[in-house]
């Protein structure tokens, strides 16, 4: 394990649009029309012709993700924001995501994630995390306070590339926020190359790293009701992702002037064989970490973030577990989903098993 943490600095912010009270009228029209069809966004026809209905949406949100979609500027994150969630309608924070109470309180803000992040790519799922739902909750659950992953509170998330340790891993991650009182900071940061070596690019570009398997896709962080089965650890995971943890792979690939990154030094092996590599992999933490921006989601934010090309994190906090803890909904989008389909039931299917 890395001991590393992100420095509490805020570079440039990340570019934020936010939505004029016309668009708001028009998104919320076409989310009328949408919830008289569909009651789920797991619904795999919604998820379907959830393009069709994306291109809809106004056409200043269209042209912001397309742009954020095809050129890769420096800051790999952008922001939508403005659209206003009505608190009591949604209701408390859950306890746990595994009892989806809130399915039909926030369905119109699910189905928005989904439209925006249909203007990007294809979402999908795991059914090693959250029971294989498309959409994944992020509130504190008591049991994890002290864990690594998005559903503790009290430690830090350390910065990292979503799942890391997988080749099917997503393009973008998109983070809604319904609720955020204590005004808790996501972390975001991403990488300036020239500020490595040639020497340390191509180390780095080498299958020199181990990544592992996190948190959120073990058997103990799964519902109530899987936790309860007998028989299942983790080699049973690591088999249903098709995943070889003692593969090494590289942490820098692409094109080596400003190449896309894959990283999560908390689950990391140690590198204690080699100094060259050592230091190499010193030096990439230390730059992500000096370029760190601290982003405070606010309720109807919704942020993506470029998997290939940043990182992300969370500050820790103290949660209440009153039912008005910090919420956000989760969303993984491919651009690619063909190159999952040896790891999916159906050429339609939206879950990796």
């Amino acid at each position: 394990m890395y001991k590393s943490i992100s420095a509490n600095q805020e570079l440039e912010k990340i570019p934020s649009l936010v939505l004029t009270p016309q668009e708001i009228t028009e998104i919320k029209s076409l989310l009328s029309t949408i919830t008289l069809e569909y009651s789920s966004v797991e619904d795999i026809n919604f998820l379907n012709k959830a393009t069709l209905f994306a291109q809809e949406l106004p056409r200043r949100i269209r042209e912001t993700l397309n742009d954020f979609r095809l050129v890769e500027k420096n800051l790999s994150a952008c922001i939508i924001s403005g659209y206003p969630i009505n608190d009591s309608k949604i209701g408390k924070t859950p306890m746990h995501w595994d009892s989806k109470t809130d399915k039909m309180h926030t369905l119109e803000e699910q189905i928005l994630l989904v439209l925006y992040s249909s203007l990007l790519g294809d979402v999908f799922g795991w059914s090693t995390q959250q029971d294989g739902y498309i959409i994944h909750d992020v509130f504190p659950i008591q049991k994890n306070e002290n864990d690594q992953i998005g559903t503790g509170s009290m430690q830090p998330i350390w910065w990292h590339t979503e799942d890391a340790f997988h080749p099917y891993r997503a393009d973008y991650i998109g983070l809604m926020c319904l609720r955020n009182p204590e005004h808790v900071p996501t972390t975001i940061s991403d990488l300036d190359v020239n500020q490595l070596s040639k020497a340390q690019v191509q180390i780095l570009s080498e299958p020199n790293f181990i990544i592992n398997l996190d948190e959120s896709h073990q058997l103990k962080n799964r519902s109530s009701l899987k936790e309860s089965l007998q028989g299942e650890n983790i080699d049973d995971t690591k088999s249903k992702i098709n995943i070889n943890f003692q593969e090494k792979v590289s942490l820098l690939f692409g094109s080596n002037q400003s190449p896309y990154l894959r990283i999560d030094p908390y689950f990391m092996d140690d590198i204690e064989d080699n100094q060259e590599i050592k230091s190499a992999f010193d030096e990439l933490v230390d730059i992500i970490d000096k370029r760190v921006k601290l982003v405070t989601l606010k309720p109807g934010d919704i942020c993506f973030i470029d998997n290939y090309r940043s990182v992300h994190g969370r500050k820790p906090f103290k949660a209440n577990y009153d039912g008005n803890d910090r919420w956000l909904k989760r969303i993984n989008i491919t651009k690619d989903l063909r190159k999952s389909r040896s790891v999916r039931s159906e050429s339609t299917s939206r879950i990796i098993l």
